[in-house]
């Protein structure tokens, strides 16, 4: 039996570990498993482990108001080394791109632990683009022992950096697992104003719901402004289109977007929604515009078309398959893209039956197996392939 440690810190990290989480935890014969949460994010994360029931066995409780990065790589190696030394773990288990994960795989280098980075091998090639979490998933990379890829071009990556590819293994993303088991749940929302909403539009069956989240440190300033005002601009212009946009607690999200949206008629803004709410508005929205990574890897599953607030994505396979565009942050261009969403029919189309390049929901089995076979146990499971 392998002693597993799960460690994460952000509602996003979470949703993706959780069907892993699970998946370890029900081979009881084979994994000894423990969580560790910096609570790098407080309450987003309460309410996604609430959700997947997940009982941290640590909590580092690390965040404050206005917190640097600083005083997040400074606490998570303070804390966290000392759940290392006790639990004594096989393996650690962290996700992603966050300060969490990069300074949890650090302090398990210095333990001589080995590390398992679930969503191995993403790459933008631009340390500031997105900031900081192209250099935080880099460096996990290079002190991981085994990468779990979810895609082919993930794989690739990590071996152009001289990675073994005994060590790689494509999973597809436990998001996929994640959402797939949120969606097929029966579900009222819990949101008051989101069960208004749904209840009056289901009453005008040619409106368009246009899912909205902004939140990136790049996009702060001038770039969310400019979103603001092309948001504004398309709900001017489209009577029978509807905005719904999920506002991140961040003052310098808050701020532009309630001085230019918050009086809009047409443009409904919430705060930010529980994981089950926001899955299930993902399912009946249009489509999405978003700087968020994670959206452009979940949308492709529901078939929604999405619309990048980016220079660049680290996420080529969804814009290959035609279900992303890369649109930045332009006013014009946002007004644009936007519109030619809403009155190309044609374009709609190809962008919501594109294939899928993410995953099938057997992600976190895979993973599970790859473990087994890294520590010598069983065979090297197949790897995930799009249909």
């Amino acid at each position: 039996m392998k002693k597993i440690l799960f460690v994460f810190g952000t509602r996003p990290e979470a949703i993706k570990m959780a069907p892993l989480v699970h998946e370890l935890q029900n081979r009881k014969k084979q994994f000894s498993v423990k969580i560790c949460v910096t609570a790098q994010h407080r309450s987003m994360l309460d309410d996604v482990l609430k959700i997947f029931r997940i009982v941290p066995d640590y909590d580092l409780n690390i965040m404050k108001d206005a917190q640097s990065l600083e005083h997040i790589t400074e606490l998570v190696m303070r804390k966290v080394t000392p759940v290392l030394k006790s639990f004594k773990p096989d393996m650690v288990l962290v996700h992603g791109d966050t300060s969490t994960t990069f300074v949890t795989a650090l302090a398990a280098f210095y333990q001589r632990i080995p590390v398992g980075h679930v969503e191995a091998g993403l790459r933008s090639y631009d340390y500031n683009n997105p900031f900081p979490e192209e250099a935080n998933r880099r460096l996990t990379d290079d002190l991981s022992s085994l990468h779990f890829a979810a895609t082919m071009i993930g794989k690739e990556n990590l071996i152009a950096e001289n990675i073994s590819e005994k060590n790689i293994y494509i999973t597809g993303n436990t998001v996929i697992d994640a959402l797939k088991w949120a969606v097929m749940r029966p579900h009222v929302f819990e949101n008051k104003e989101l069960r208004a909403f749904f209840g009056k539009i289901m009453l005008d069956p040619d409106s368009q719901v246009v899912l909205v989240t902004a939140h990136r440190r790049e996009n702060f300033g001038k770039p969310m402004e400019n979103v603001c005002r092309a948001l504004k601009s398309v709900a001017d212009k489209y009577k029978n289109v509807r905005i719904i946009y999920p506002v991140h607690l961040n003052p310098n999200v808050q701020n532009p977007v309630n001085r230019i949206l918050g009086k809009h008629p047409r443009v409904l803004l919430l705060p930010p929604l529980n994981y089950l709410d926001f899955s299930c508005l993902m399912e009946r929205a249009t489509f999405i515009v978003t700087d968020s990574g994670g959206l452009q890897e979940e949308a492709p599953s529901l078939g929604k078309p999405v619309l990048v607030l980016r220079k660049v994505t680290e996420r080529p396979e969804a814009v290959a398959a035609s279900t992303a565009k890369v649109i930045g942050t332009d006013y014009a261009r946002v007004v644009k893209e936007i519109s030619q969403l809403i009155t190309n029919d044609s374009l709609y189309t190809k962008m919501a039956n594109a294939v899928n390049p993410y995953g099938d929901g057997k992600a976190a089995a895979r993973t599970a197996d790859a473990i087994l076979h890294y520590f010598g146990s069983g065979k090297r499971p197949k790897d995930f392939t799009p249909n």
